[in-house]
């Protein structure tokens, strides 16, 4: 059954301070606080236009939805909970900060069929949680996972390479440990430096350089191969391009691109072409043709890197995890591995 999100942005509504790099309301497009009534009435529009045969959630994102008083939160809760009972939306998933998480919370949660809570982890690494001014340190974010876990909801994890203060190893780190957290779902967030934040001091006083966009690449490639090694779900990789981000002069700096993870997929696909195909001979790959954009690479950037070694032939029976190289499989697990071995290596 197909899984839609029925999006609410409160837009930094609830949340107890400014991160350095965040500003939300450019970040989801959205500026005002929500009441009630607005909930009611953006969840009616978008049943108009789902299929009645789905998985619905609303979903509670930009602001920081625990940090709420309990009362508004359960004004806001309620009125979702009325759409369950009928039948017509499946549950809810939020998003929060770990230090905004305990029992009272979470049985109240717990209570109006909350399925989802999504923490804005961002980082493991103390110093650099102190340097974004997070306002806690990494041992929070622990006992929230174990909390959220114990209350059987699931738990996501955002984390963002390339903060203030991190580098390769820190946020190398960092995917390490989330994965020992044992998450169901991650996004993964390259940060970017955004128009009226901290960052954006930091970045033009020279205190802070981002990313590049080939640095933000090889380190998400990394967390693709730990996180799906590792059977947790990644449910997005690189900031949604709304059209407010779009704007001249959102987005100051950093790996913005709107097709990131395709940038990603093409870049894990080549570094096992790298180690694979022979450079003396031509070599045949059949892939499903839902995989050609990754084997051929944003602007064919792997067809052109291997044009005189290689033909692609689409085949449909073909496992959207395999490649065919050569009258062997490679199966996705294998060249997920490469990633990490070819990182191994290299140091």
């Amino acid at each position: 059954m197909k899984h839609y999100n029925i999006p609410i942005f409160i837009a930094h509504y609830g949340c107890p301070n400014t991160c350095t790099f965040c500003n939300q309301n450019k970040i989801t497009g959205v500026i005002t606080n929500i009441t009630p009534n607005e909930v009611k009435k953006i969840i009616d529009e978008y049943l108009e236009t789902l299929p009645e045969n789905s998985n619905k959630e609303v979903a509670f994102f930009g602001g920081t939805f625990t940090a709420l008083p309990l009362n508004i939160q359960e004004e806001f809760l309620k009125i979702v909970k009325s759409y369950i009972d009928l039948g017509v939306v499946n549950g809810i998933r939020l998003s929060t900060r770990p230090d905004c998480i305990d029992d009272k919370i979470l049985s109240l949660l717990k209570k109006y069929n909350v399925t989802t809570i999504e923490l804005g982890v961002q980082s493991l690494d103390n110093e650099v949680l102190s340097l974004s001014e997070r306002g806690y340190k990494e041992e929070i974010v622990y006992y929230a996972s174990e909390l959220i876990k114990k209350y059987n909801i699931i738990l996501g994890i955002q984390i963002m390479p390339g903060l203030n203060g991190s580098n390769f190893n820190s946020d190398l780190e960092t995917i390490k440990k989330v994965v020992k957290i044992k998450p169901d779902i991650v996004r993964i967030y390259p940060t970017l430096v955004i128009n009226k934040t901290k960052l954006e001091i930091l970045y033009k006083r020279g205190e802070f350089t981002p990313l590049s966009l080939n640095e933000a690449i090889k380190i998400s490639a990394l967390a693709i191969a730990y996180f799906e090694l590792n059977n947790i779900k990644i449910i997005r990789v690189g900031l949604q391009p709304s059209d407010d981000l779009r704007e001249d002069g959102v987005i100051i700096a950093g790996p913005f691109h709107p097709a990131f993870k395709e940038l990603v997929e093409g870049k894990i696909i080549s570094l096992f072409f790298d180690k694979i195909l022979s450079k003396n001979k031509i070599n045949i790959i059949e892939t499903n043709p839902r995989n050609m954009s990754r084997v051929v690479g944003i602007n064919k950037v792997n067809k052109i890197k291997y044009f005189n070694i290689l033909k692609i032939i689409q085949n449909k029976d073909i496992n959207i995890f395999e490649y065919k190289i050569n009258n062997t499989i490679y199966k996705r697990e294998e060249i997920l591995k490469n990633i990490i071995k070819t990182w191994d290596d290299g140091r």
